[in-house]
């Protein structure tokens, strides 16, 4: 950039105490209202941070060499930075904050760092996954809006561990996609299909995330859960998961992703299911009726809750495109 192009206005003798107003003043040129903002808060919660901590030189250089080792690690098939907001519970956070849920309506959660684009088109009714040592498991769901009316040609991508607590991506012998796959529901908006019983794993814990869970003195595991992602023109994007009842980690879960309202209790499958399935008398079951919202009213009550929070801590904004930007006089 040309510096004689540009018109920054005049730093001040800076201190503890006026550093903030100035680079929230040179940072002030950006003609985008909402980039604006984002990035005038995040400077004022990092200087207020390090002034409320006293953060000495010492811990903001190992503060860094953390975030460059979380970036070192990163592959194509691993994102530590996305595993290292999980578990600070920023991504359940965003998450929620972006996609706002009326109460009759499934709830989001975290996608976590598995999720791949390279699952198979499958029909219902296909093996999802190829484990022999997994339970095996049959899923019948629907899909609704909120007025209870089947959404049919949903696209419904899922993907689970295999009976060992890993994603086909963490074997590195591996030869294409398991225990994952992408479907659509059918015009009464059900999907149904084979996998297996998924089970309680460790997320990757070799990592600075890991020594970050230690000394944090916390576990890296997380409950019994299948992965499932919703989309389809004209509804907001769904991503949320089902946890099994009971599991030993549901109210530890290290990226924070458990909600009531996504615990499922697994049944059996009777005679009558399992000749109308193709399966097995007995094997285990998991239903459940997932509810899309449409993309308007998610826009109508995130710019509501946008605003209701923002005038509860006290700022002046305004509502463009569902999210807030300071209000000027």
């Amino acid at each position: 950039m040309d510096p004689s192009k540009v018109t920054v206005p005049a730093l001040k003798d800076l201190t503890i105490d006026n550093i903030t107003e100035n680079v929230i003043a040179i940072n002030s040129q950006n003609p985008d209202a909402r980039f604006k903002y984002i990035l005038e808060r995040l400077v004022v919660h990092l200087h207020d941070f390090a002034r409320e901590t006293r953060l000495s030189t010492q811990e903001w250089m190992a503060g860094i060499q953390f975030l460059t080792s979380t970036g070192q690690i990163c592959s194509d098939v691993r994102q530590e930075f996305i595993l290292l907001s999980d578990i600070l519970g920023l991504s359940l956070l965003v998450d929620s904050i972006d996609h706002p849920k009326p109460a009759n309506s499934t709830e989001g959660t975290v996608l976590g760092p598995f999720h791949t684009h390279e699952a198979e088109h499958m029909s219902h009714g296909d093996l999802m996954s190829q484990d022999a040592n997994g339970e095996p498991l049959l899923v019948l769901c629907t899909v609704k809006d909120v007025d209870g009316k089947p959404v049919s040609g949903v696209k419904v991508d899922i993907w689970e561990t295999d009976s060992s607590g890993h994603y086909d991506v963490q074997h590195a012998d591996r030869t294409g996609p398991d225990g994952r796959c992408v479907m659509k529901t059918d015009d009464e908006g059900i999907f149904w299909f084979k996998a297996i019983v998924p089970v309680p794993y460790p997320i990757p814990h070799d990592g600075p995330v890991g020594k970050l869970l230690i000394h944090l003195q916390r576990h890296p595991m997380r409950p019994a859960h299948m992965h499932f992602m919703f989309e389809k023109e004209g509804f907001d994007h769904l991503i949320t998961a089902l946890y099994l009842k009971n599991d030993p980690y549901e109210s530890s879960d290290a990226v924070f992703g458990v909600k009531n309202s996504l615990i499922v209790e697994l049944g059996k499958v009777d005679k009558a299911t399992a000749d109308k399935y193709g399966v097995k008398e007995g094997s285990a079951l998991m239903t459940y009726d997932f509810v899309l919202v449409t993309e308007k009213n998610s826009f109508d009550l995130r710019s509501e809750n946008s605003a209701k929070a923002l005038e509860k801590l006290g700022r002046r904004v305004k509502i463009v495109n569902g999210l807030p930007v300071p209000e000027l006089d």
